[in-house]
């Protein structure tokens, strides 16, 4: 017994599918048989007495002068092999037979009143009244000078064809049998070469839902199966980086964390206990602001990721001017790239003023989480540069250009994924490219990433351009909100990089 499930409905479609086509098959092949037999039966009496209403005119010049009741010679003239002949009057009575065998009632079968009507071959299929069997009679009319005056009816068995058609229906009911056998084997294979393969995957999958992820799916499946196979193979191999990844990110801002947090405790502590000169307590509460600053960007960082990632990041809308953002930014780290004697370089390819739709602080936080990266991995005495150009479809590319230490192509595809980091001495928690990468998809741009080991990194951020004459009106909006206190999303208009 097949057990309930997707086994046991293909085997009961395939069953019910091929029950039926056969059924319907066997109906057509026992009428079509039926009929011929009985058609072929008919046609071979009919001939025959349609011969016999032809020549009876002749055979009454020849024998109705020596014999006027010449029924003996006419039933030995038309008679017919396995066939009772009967010649009949007008009125239906049997005036001879060939059996001898005179009936006390007339016959009043469908055809003899066709044939005394001048039906030729009148037919008419029926059980005796007397004996109860299945027979044939096919009945004809006679003329003499004109007149219908006889009917020669032919009478044949039909039990012998019957038993000749229940053998062909018993064979072929049996054919049919034998073919929905092999049908059913064939659909119980077909549903064990399916189910099995999903009871596997079930199984493995049923694992992977309790947290064993370091299972795989074993075998080599085709078509859909193999798809969700390779799937769900694939799926616990991501969720086991994932999860070491996130191991990795939780040592890593453990870590980070750590290292403010100590410094703070550390110096609030001895500027508790006292006795320091001013110079030596501005040096102490100096370290400990920097360092609670660095652990307020950690946070804000993981906050920022968190609101993404739950569809939480409300942007501020407005006009933005991109080359002013750009160059705000050169400011912000122009301190830092001196340290590493890193050269800045701004390079508008454009010459015009461009402005985006979008939100100045977000998008300043995209570019300037960039430059901070390629400034970090550059080598001292290098360049970065910014390069600004027009595209098609009223759009802009900036380009973030570095001469640093580059990723290799291994890392290269994972460095936007959240917590990824190449280098973990590096500090930092692994998020600052997938805030980035979500940022600009959220302003309807798109952010890649071309670099070469030892070479240098390129990280182009396209974003859609909006005409002069929008700007002006969006300008004339804000300042409009701007004079009316108005603000969106808690925050007023006109931030840095806007204009």
């Amino acid at each position: 017994m097949i057990k309930k499930g997707i086994g046991r409905q293909i085997v009961l479609h395939y069953f019910i599918v091929v029950f039926v086509t056969l059924l319907l098959v066997e109906g057509i092949f026992t009428v079509v048989i039926r009929t011929y037999y009985y058609d072929t039966i008919y046609n071979h009496i009919s001939n025959h007495s349609t011969w016999a209403s032809d020549y009876f005119q002749k055979f009454v010049r020849l024998y109705a002068e020596k014999d006027p009741n010449y029924f003996t010679e006419m039933l030995r003239t038309f008679e017919l092999s396995n066939t009772e002949l009967m010649i009949l009057n007008n009125k239906g009575e049997v005036k001879a037979s060939s059996t001898h065998f005179q009936a006390d009632k007339t016959i009043q079968t469908s055809d003899v009143p066709q044939a005394i009507a001048g039906v030729q071959g009148s037919k008419w299929i029926g059980r005796q009244p007397t004996t109860g069997e299945l027979v044939m009679s096919v009945s004809t009319p006679l003329q003499v000078r004109g007149e219908n005056r006889y009917i020669v009816r032919y009478v044949t068995s039909l039990e012998e064809v019957n038993s000749k058609l229940m053998s062909l229906t018993v064979f072929s009911v049996g054919i049919a049998g034998a073919v929905l056998a092999l049908v059913t084997l064939f659909s119980i294979g077909l549903a064990n070469s399916i189910v099995k393969p999903i009871n596997n995957i079930r199984a493995v999958s049923a694992q992977m839902a309790r947290g064993k992820f370091d299972v795989r799916i074993k075998g080599n499946y085709k078509y859909e199966l193999g798809e969700l196979a390779s799937t769900l193979n694939f799926m616990a191999q991501e969720i086991v980086r994932s999860n070491q990844i996130k191991d990795d990110f939780i040592s890593s801002i453990s870590h980070e964390l750590r290292t403010p947090l100590t410094g703070i405790k550390g110096w609030s502590e001895t500027l508790t206990s006292g006795g320091f000169d001013p110079a030596e307590t501005k040096i102490g509460v100096g370290i400990i602001a920097k360092e609670t600053e660095r652990l307020i960007g950690l946070v804000e960082e993981i906050l920022d990721f968190s609101k993404l990632q739950q569809n939480e990041m409300k942007l501020v809308i407005g006009r933005v001017n991109l080359k002013e953002l750009l160059q705000e930014i050169m400011l912000n780290v122009w301190a830092k790239a001196e340290q590493r004697q890193i050269q800045l370089q701004l390079d508008d390819k454009s010459n015009r003023t461009l402005f985006v739709i979008g939100d100045g602080n977000r998008l300043k936080q995209v570019f300037l989480n960039i430059v901070d990266n390629a400034i970090k991995f550059s080598n001292e005495n290098s360049w970065i540069e910014l390069v600004v150009s027009l595209q098609e479809n009223n759009q802009v590319l900036v380009e973030i250009v570095d001469s640093g230490i580059g990723i290799s192509e291994e890392h290269l595809n994972k460095v936007k994924d959240r917590f990824f980091q190449v280098n973990h001495q590096g500090g930092g928690t692994g998020l600052g490219l997938a805030i980035s990468q979500q940022l600009v998809e959220l302003h309807n741009g798109k952010m890649d990433i071309h670099s070469e080991l030892g070479v240098g990194t390129t990280v182009s951020i396209l974003l859609p351009l909006i005409e002069q004459s929008e700007a002006d009106e969006m300008k004339e909006d804000g300042d409009k909100n701007l004079l009316n206190g108005n603000q969106i999303d808690g925050r007023p208009e006109g931030n840095i990089g806007y204009e």
